[in-house]
């Protein structure tokens, strides 16, 4: 159904479908709100309302975009595309690395995913969490392959899995903004000490890859990246304490891109602050 649509027509009704998910998912809705509260305290009222509603109409919209990517010629994809920055990325890739871009869920990541393999030609490599459907994640698997991603199930095999990518070049997308095994490392994130994966920054150190910082936003009818400076893996430190120190720097930078748009953040799930006996 979504594919035939032109893309202009598909961008405001996967905009529409996302603002009437928050009006029957109150429960998300609610999550998503408590969530916006930590990028501005202020929220409340009808203002917190509307920026709950402008979240899961991003949602709506990425996922939109996602299900036409595979139907999209590349040169549309270079045209509803603008990136600032990949310089960065090249110069790792000159350096003999692959780059660890590590992003917040903001605007439509998938998009730049598609411009790396589709139209620079570079390889990508995801992690993407097991779904309890083995059809459905199948499903979302060949999505993404028909578009340029190499798709790695989150798993026990996943970071030797990642390992081999980096060395091999690919551009590494982890979303770097929610735990999803619980077990991350506690930093400062939009004003709270809050859990996010350290798996990125082991994976930088155990390869002397770097850290890219990096978000795709909504821009009108394109798609802004803005692609950080790498942050490159601390030799001289024991390993847990570069690790740490290198999650505070991406922490610092997520938190300005999501500052920067946050009616474009679709985190649905808890962001818990971590007490001092959680920690």
């Amino acid at each position: 159904m979504v594919r035939p649509l032109p893309l202009p027509l598909l961008v405001a009704l996967g905009d529409r479908a996302g603002r009437l998910a928050a009006r029957l998912a109150p429960a998300k809705a609610a999550i998503l709100g408590d969530n916006l509260r930590r990028v501005d305290p202020s929220l409340s009222g009808a203002r917190l309302d509307r920026m709950v509603a402008a979240g899961f109409g991003s949602y709506g919209r990425y996922w939109a975009e996602t299900l036409r990517l595979p139907s999209l010629s590349a040169e549309a994809i270079d045209n509803g595309f603008e990136v600032d920055g990949y310089h960065h990325l090249q110069g790792v890739r000159e350096a003999g690395y692959g780059p660890i871009m590590v992003l917040p869920h903001l605007g439509g990541w998938e998009w730049a995913a598609a411009w790396l393999g589709r139209v620079a030609e570079i390889p990508v490599s995801a992690v993407v969490e097991r779904l309890e459907s083995d059809e459905v994640f199948e499903w979302f698997v060949e999505l993404r392959s028909s578009y340029g991603i190499s798709v790695l199930p989150l798993g026990d095999r996943v970071f030797s899995d990642l390992v081999v990518a980096v060395k091999q070049k690919h551009v590494v997308c982890l979303l770097g903004d929610r735990d999803l095994s619980g077990t991350g490392t506690v930093v400062d994130f939009l004003g709270h000490p809050t859990r996010l994966p350290i798996g990125p920054a082991i994976l930088s150190r155990r390869t002397g890859a770097p850290l890219v910082p990096t978000a795709v936003f909504f821009d009108g009818a394109k798609r802004r990246c803005v692609v950080g400076r790498p942050i490159w893996p601390d030799r001289q430190r024991p390993l847990r304490e570069a690790a740490l120190l290198a999650m505070d720097q991406v922490a610092a930078e997520l938190e300005t891109f999501i500052r920067s748009a946050p009616d474009q953040w679709h985190v649905l799930e808890p962001l818990p602050v971590v007490t001092t006996t959680d920690s």
